[in-house]
This record gives structure tokens, C-alpha cells and sequence, in this order.
């Protein structure tokens, strides 16, 4: 088929009258499929069903004799921090884990920043208002945290190695009231951007304007590639010790993706000086986590080594969902001149860009057909996206058979808006 702009009006009429019968077809049918947020699917999950039971009535001492009934360990079992350094390649001291959420562990640092400060320091709300820095597109809910403190955002465009590390290092050297960039520097979500090793090696040399500044390294997918190959980044942690700044990264990680999302046990990371410190935080916020939850996992996985096997299993059901998605995009909106995709390695989602202007169309036509898609705009701050063409499909969680059916809708509800706007212009 010809690209959409080398047709003239009497052939986007007649494409255009096509598609609109191929998705009242569509509608009609009655759909119910849903393609919002990037969780695990039903067979995912069932991957660690044995999490449920592997615990004895006599099996709930940590290593290191801590009764996980009880009080204490505010900085998680000693199995759990090796398993989470082993994976980090940092030591336990660097290393605190807590309950499920890494989301609610970045949320805690930063209201804790605004009211209290940085170690101490001044309370980032007494100094005036605060910024952070979005690479964009982005991760939808640290925008919302930003927007919940009241913390302008300030989108940093992404390229194919990471943001665009010469405006990073340019804002964070000329503005003191920026205190946090946020990163996932490995399938960055929702574009699957791995970081290059020279990106990682600027962000650990920045120069803050700001003493109080911080990276918030969301390491969401350390251990979700797709391919079977391992990509490695460099250690942001060791990088900002050799190069001065042994303090100014925090690097989050869960297992929400890797035993059960609502169920799951998460890790802070960072320099031993400020685990120090939000250990003493820790006595003050919380009588422990949830340490049964941790030895569950514990005795699971085993060990690092053991992770890594099993995310492998993972990959094996998502593989097929990533090609779908991919092979579908190619066949039916590929050589049309009408949008672009990413194609990633690993993570959670890929990320779509449509003609200028038609991320809102595309979205709301596909709800009229019955599937639901992330919020254009979502994955800018603000929901402000200013091309309105980034569109975040999260192939995840549906079965392969729904998984078709919701790609097929979307790449219909495509061309339909690429189709009508041709013929606005």
C-alpha cells in the first residue's frame, strides 16, 4: 500500500470508508479487553504459587536467629539483603528491603526531602519551589508523585542511549531548586531505552548546583529482559563513588515483577552513609516490614542465581506477547509513513508514536471498540504530551487470543485517524 501521503482524496476516501466499516464491525462486537498498566499475567503469577506454602508452622527464623513473627529487622532478613546485593552487585550494608512497593519507598523519600531534608539539611519545601527533572516520555506515577508535592516537572527529551544528557547536565549545574531527576535507566519505561554506559557515567559526574540534589534510579526492570541475554549497565552506585558523589544516587528494585505484584519484597539501595542514615529514620517510621513475607521469598528463590533462572521463565511467556505486538505493527502500519514503535529487549511495554495530534483520537477510538489504553499523555508530566502522539501498549497481562484481537482494533483505529487527518489537510 501506498504511504498515506502520497494518496490523493478520492483514494483516503475510499480507505477511509473501509476502515470505518472494518470498526463498526469492531464495535458491534462488543469487546471488553484492556491494555492499561503493565502487570503480570495469570500464568506469570502462577510461577510462584509455591510462595504460598513453602513455609512450615516451624520454619520462621532468619538466618541470622531474628523470629520473623515478631518485631525488629527494620532493614530486612539477612537472606533477603544478600539476594538483593548479589543481584545489585553492592554489599548488605548498602542495601535495606522493605515491603512490597518500591513506588511507596520513592514516595517516602521524597515527602520525607520536602518536610525534612536531605539528611538533615534544610527542608527542600523552606528553600522555594522545588523541580525535577522528567525524562519524557516517562513512568507515569513518578510524575504523580511530583504533582502530589506540589513539584514542578521539567521534561528532558529521550534518545536512543538515555535523556539528553547535555540539557541535564547544563539545568543541574545552573539551578539550585533542582533537588531529583527520575531515571529507569535499563527498559526505561514506556520506550524500553536501555542507558548507555557513557550516559551512566555523566549522571555520576553531574555537578549540582544543589548540595541536596538526588538521582532517583528507578531499576524497575533489572531482571526483566526478554532474549535470554542478560544487558548489563554499568553500577551507578560505584560510579558516583569514583567520582565524588558517593551520595547522590538512591537505585530502587522489586520483585512485583518477579513473585506476586501485590505480594512482593523491594530494596533501597545506596551509599552505606545514607542507608546509615534512613536506618535511623526507619526506628522512628516502623516496627518492622512484613520480614514472613521476606523469608517466604527467602526460601524460594535461594539465591541470586536462582532469580536470574527464574526470570528466564518469564521471558518465556512474555516472548511470544512481544512478538505479536511486533509483528502485527510491522504488518499492518509498517511502510505507511503514519507512526513508529519501539521494539525492546525487555521490560514492560512498548512505546508508539502516532502523526502529530492523534494520540487522544487514537486512544478514544479504541475505547469505543471496547479496549482500553493508558491515557494519552500520560507519560509526559502533566499528561501533557506536546506532540499528543506517544501511546504506551502494555502487552502484558492479556492472553495471547486478546492480546490479537485489542492489536488488531488498535492498528484499525490508526490508520482511521491517520486517514482523517490526511484528509483535513
Amino acid at each position: 500500500m501506498k504511504q498515506y501521503s502520497q494518496m490523493n482524496k478520492d483514494e483516503l476516501n475510499a480507505l477511509k470508508g473501509e476502515l470505518d466499516g472494518a470498526f463498526a464491525k469492531y464495535k458491534e462486537a462488543g469487546r471488553k479487553l484492556n491494555m492499561t498498566r503493565g502487570v503480570p499475567s495469570d500464568e506469570q503469577l502462577a510461577l510462584c504459587n509455591e510462595l504460598i506454602t513453602c513455609l512450615s508452622g516451624e520454619d520462621y527464623k532468619a538466618a541470622n536467629g531474628t523470629d520473623c513473627r515478631n518485631y525488629g529487622g527494620l532493614d530486612g532478613i539477612p537472606e533477603m539483603k544478600k539476594i538483593f546485593a548479589d543481584l545489585l552487585e553492592l554489599t548488605t550494608d548498602e542495601v535495606i528491603v522493605c515491603g512490597n512497593s518500591s513506588l511507596a519507598l520513592m514516595f517516602d523519600n521524597v515527602s520525607v526531602n520536602v518536610s525534612h531534608g536531605v539528611r538533615d539539611g534544610k527542608p527542600w519545601q523552606s528553600q522555594g519551589q522545588v523541580k525535577f527533572l522528567c525524562p519524557s516520555p516517562g513512568y507515569d506515577r513518578h510524575f504523580t508523585i511530583c504533582n502530589y508535592f506540589h513539584i514542578d516537572m521539567i521534561p528532558i527529551p529521550m534518545g536512543e542511549d538515555g535523556p539528553d544528557m547535555n540539557e541535564v547536565e547544563r539545568l543541574v549545574a545552573s539551578d539550585p531548586m533542582i533537588k531529583g531527576i527520575w531515571c529507569v535507566p535499563k527498559f526505561s519505561n514506556p520506550t524500553g531505552i536501555v542507558y548507555s554506559e557513557e550516559t551512566v557515567k555523566r549522571f555520576a559526574k553531574l555537578k549540582p548546583a544543589a548540595e541536596d540534589f538526588r538521582i532517583y534510579w528507578d531499576n524497575a526492570y533489572a531482571f526483566h529482559d526478554l532474549d535470554g541475554k542478560q544487558t548489563s549497565i554499568p553500577n551507578i552506585i560505584r560510579l558516583c563513588e569514583e567520582y565524588g558523589n558517593p551520595n547522590m544516587v538512591y537505585v530502587f528494585t522489586s520483585f512485583s515483577k518477579v513473585s506476586f505484584a501485590g505480594a512482593s519484597v523491594t530494596c533501597m539501595a545506596s551509599s552505606k552513609s545514607n542507608c546509615d542514615y534512613i536506618r535511623k529514620r526507619l526506628t522512628a517510621q516502623t516496627i518492622g516490614p512484613d520480614k514472613l513475607n521476606q523469608l517466604r521469598h527467602a526460601r524460594f528463590f535461594k539465591d541470586a542465581k536462582n532469580v536470574m533462572a527464574h526470570m528466564e521463565k518469564h521471558a518465556e511467556i512474555l516472548r511470544p506477547k512481544f512478538k505479536l505486538v511486533s509483528d502485527t505493527l510491522n504488518r499492518e502500519l509498517g511502510g505507511l509513513g503514519i507512526a513508529q514503535w519501539t521494539e525492546p529487549k525487555g521490560g514492560y511495554f512498548v512505546s508508539f508514536d502516532s502523526l502529530k495530534g492523534l494520540a487522544k483520537r487514537i486512544v478514544a477510538l479504541c475505547a469505543e471498540a471496547g479496549v482500553a489504553l493508558t491515557p494519552a499523555g500520560a507519560t509526559y508530566p502533566n499528561g501533557n504530551d506536546p506532540d499528543d502522539k506517544n501511546i504506551r501498549i502494555a502487552p502484558t497481562c492479556p492472553p495471547l487470543g486478546e492480546l490479537k484481537d485489542a492489536l488488531d482494533i488498535f492498528c484499525v483505529a490508526v490508520k482511521l485517524a491517520s486517514a482523517e487527518k490526511f484528509l483535513a489537510s
